[in-house]
């Protein structure tokens, strides 16, 4: 993590990162104003509360009350030597807690963080730059070296040069990437998390049996999803992009609807249009650019490739972003490379999905086989160990799909987790099966599995496999786990062999699709020195649904973007428009304002916590609707999920809207202890939006120049970059 430090006045300093500020100041007797804890006092208090996380943790995910857990810190120093210092924690504990429970919450504190690092002893590097920014790469701690050259399946080039030169890439635009995290909780199963020091929101997630392979992996996947725009999907990204000679690709064209909102004819093919438009509802205006939002320039449209013919065709940038999301994207050393992979997890997922809502039971692997890959086994052994039951099923439908499948069982919990692999090689898919069961998740992040169910209608309800897509979340049938197996098992195997390998099995799984009768389209992407592909097969690689396009489509945000950035610019008639438009969207109302629009608040301010509901509550009361206020207040203080401060507002709002609407009380009767009950500041908010004076309490004003949104500011930093990269490479 970058944390970023700046000189305040006398001696306090302010500390940066994500999201946060932490100011810190020396006491008195050291010449400081003791405005603030010292960065000493920081440090002491940070073991004490990441203690206090774990045993939280341990008690959540147990049921444990924690109201009478009582925790505190000391820190005892040597005399001798004041850097020597013993750190005492020692926690309070209610009678009623089991002795197994207490050895366990002893030894959730074992675990803290905090205290692992300091006890296995930071190394500290101290040096000059001629520029922080500059410094790309200083925290990619795996680093190419010497001779060594580690070959893996699948990839063209040894994992050392692979990671130098992704590296060097995103060096190359200005990126500076940090890892903030490795996991390793059973052997050769590595997971990392890496992210955009400056803007932390583009982040990729890496897995490998090694630490070099899950960088590479994570590395990968950061500059697939660079070269695919998919950190920036949803996003609006201004008005100087959203006019600039192209928005997302040099390449991309802009077709104009036809009368009656049509389609354009420059769009799509006929195969794909039947897919897309079964029902004849599909609108040009439903595929107008969510990120740019131009509608007069019309629908932006990016170019792919026909696999059957080598037809170019367009498909709508809005079409790509609702319906595929990451599915289908890939970069490599070599197109080929970069198309295996694109396609493997294109079978993983669609094979996922005719397994889940099929609620097929698929055979296991006989220990046999398996005894063929140690490195694997030992990883399952140990989660075995560790009290998690694990299967190892051949996913492959009878040998005719290159997938597998691990599964994990939670007795603590009842919680089970599927997780699928895909690849010509029946280990590589196997091992990824693997990694991706335990990519970024600790033994308590397996706390969280949802049970198996024997109802049908929750395991084939769409959205099931979008939450399986998303996080694994998703819920698996029981059936899944009956010992009659719908398939016998295929110790299958894809792969080719020699100097040609990624490209005969690209074209084999192209093979396979084509086969199925389906079409496939690619497009390519080297504007950013990198080898990327995007790969979309109708009708069978969509994450989301199809009606998607027509009855949730993310342009949506069209409808409400500009009003909403220049709320407290608006007058009573334009935000009457603006709340009929809230209410009768079908917009669920506790979905966050931020995605609605695009824009990526701090979500730890009030921007970024607000909700349709609490927007329709706050339109109300600036047009002094005052029953209509009344009554979504108390659906905010019952459901709602807020800050403390925010809650006490809105109780203190609802205290003085019962007396505004009750014509037998005065508000001078009960003012004074209202302000004794929730203090001045909130009373005058609560009073103000009575009256008029207050409008949108807590939300500042912005504006469509997006002024003042650090956050959406740095991700827009960021595409800007590409932007540039992009206009430098057409114009070379």
């Amino acid at each position: 993590m970058e944390i970023k430090v700046n000189f305040l006045d006398k001696l306090r300093l302010e500390a940066k990162f994500d999201d946060f500020t932490v100011i810190a100041d020396q006491p008195i007797r050291y010449k400081g104003d003791g405005s603030a804890p010292g960065p000493f006092d920081y440090f002491l208090a940070s073991s004490a509360l990441c203690a206090a996380y774990f045993v939280k943790l341990y008690c959540d995910t147990r049921n444990i009350p924690t109201e009478n857990i009582r925790l505190s810190q000391n820190n005892i120093v040597d005399p001798e030597n004041r850097y020597q210092q013993t750190f005492k924690i020692q926690v309070e504990l209610p009678a009623d807690i089991s002795d197994k429970d207490r050895q366990g919450i002893l030894r959730s504190i074992d675990r803290c963080t905090v205290k692992k690092v300091v006890q296995q002893g930071p190394e500290f590097v101290i040096e000059e730059v001629e520029n922080l920014d500059a410094d790309a790469q200083a925290l990619l701690t795996v680093k190419p070296g010497g001779d060594t050259a580690t070959y893996i399946p699948g990839k063209d080039l040894p994992l050392e040069q692979t990671i130098a030169n992704m590296s060097a890439l995103l060096a190359g635009l200005g990126i500076k990437i940090e890892i903030a995290s490795w996991r390793n909780i059973v052997p050769n199963v590595w997971s990392l998390h890496i992210r955009d020091a400056h803007s932390p929101m583009c982040f990729t997630n890496g897995k490998g049996a090694t630490k070099e392979s899950a960088l590479a992996s994570a590395l990968g996947e950061y500059i697939e999803r660079l070269s695919a725009n998919h950190f920036y999907a949803g996003a609006y990204w201004g008005e100087d992009i959203a006019n600039a000679p192209f928005v997302h690709y040099p390449n991309e064209r802009w077709f104009k609807p036809r009368r009656k909102d049509a389609l354009p004819e420059e769009i799509l093919d006929e195969y794909t249009l039947s897919i897309y438009d079964p029902e004849d509802e599909l609108r040009a205006s439903h595929l107008i650019d969510t990120n740019s939002g131009n509608v007069a320039r019309g629908i932006c449209s990016l170019p792919f490739v026909r696999q059957s013919d080598g037809a170019t065709v367009y498909f709508p940038s809005n079409l790509v972003e609702n319906l595929y999301a990451s599915n289908g994207m890939s970069a490599g050393n070599t197109l080929a490379e970069a198309q295996v992979q694109c396609l493997s997890e294109i079978f993983e997922r669609a094979v996922k999905r005719e397994i889940i809502e099929g609620e097929l039971a698929l055979p296991d692997v006989p220990q046999e086989v398996l005894a063929k890959y140690p490195g694997i086994l030992a990883g399952i052994q140990a989660l075995e160990e560790q009290g998690f039951p694990v299967l190892v099923k051949d996913a492959s439908l009878g040998g005719q799909y290159p997938v597998m499948c691990v599964t994990l069982m939670n007795p603590r919990t009842g919680g089970v987790f599927a997780s699928f692999g895909a690849h010509p090689s029946f280990e590589v898919a196997l091992e990824r099966s693997l990694t991706e069961l335990l990519q970024g998740r600790s033994f308590e992040g397996l706390n969280d599995l949802p049970p198996p169910t024997f109802a049908s209608a929750a395991v084939t309800e769409p959205y099931n496999f979008v939450e399986h897509f998303i996080d694994s979340s998703g819920v698996v049938s029981w059936r899944f786990f009956s010992a009659k197996s719908d398939y016998d098992f295929v110790e299958w195997d894809f792969t080719s062999e020699g100097e040609n390998a990624n490209a005969e099995e690209a074209a084999a799984l192209l093979g396979l699709l084509a086969d199925a009768g389906k079409e496939v389209y690619i497009a390519e992407y080297n504007e950013l020195g990198a080898v990327a592909c995007r790969i979309l097969v109708p009708g069978y690689s969509e994450v989301y649904p199809v009606e998607d396009l027509v009855w949730d489509n993310t342009n949506k945000s069209l409808l409400f973007r500009e009003d909403i950035l220049n709320l407290h610019r608006l007058d009573d008639a334009q935000l009457e428009a603006l709340l009929d438009r809230l209410e009768n969207n079908e917009l669920d109302e506790y979905s966050d304002i931020a995605t609605l629009i695009g824009i990526e608040f701090d979500e730890n301010t009030e921007w970024g916590q607000l909700t349709v509901l609490e927007l329709r509550l706050l339109i109300n009361l600036a047009l002094k609707r005052f029953e209509d206020a009344h009554d979504l207040v108390g659906a905010f203080l019952q459901y709602n999920d807020n800050t403390v401060e925010r809650r006490l507002f809105y109780q203190a709002l609802n205290v003085v809207l019962e007396v505004e609407l009750d014509d037998d009380l005065e508000i001078d009767d009960y003012v004074a202890n209202f302000r004794r009950m929730f203090g001045n500041a909130r009373m005058d908010a609560a009073l103000g939006a009575i009256d008029g004076s207050v409008r949108f309490h807590g939300l500042t004003p912005v504006g469509m120049g997006l002024e003042g949104l650090d956050r959406h500011q740095r991700l827009l930093d960021s595409y800007r970059k590409l932007h540039k990269a992009r206009a430098a490479f057409a114009n070379r």
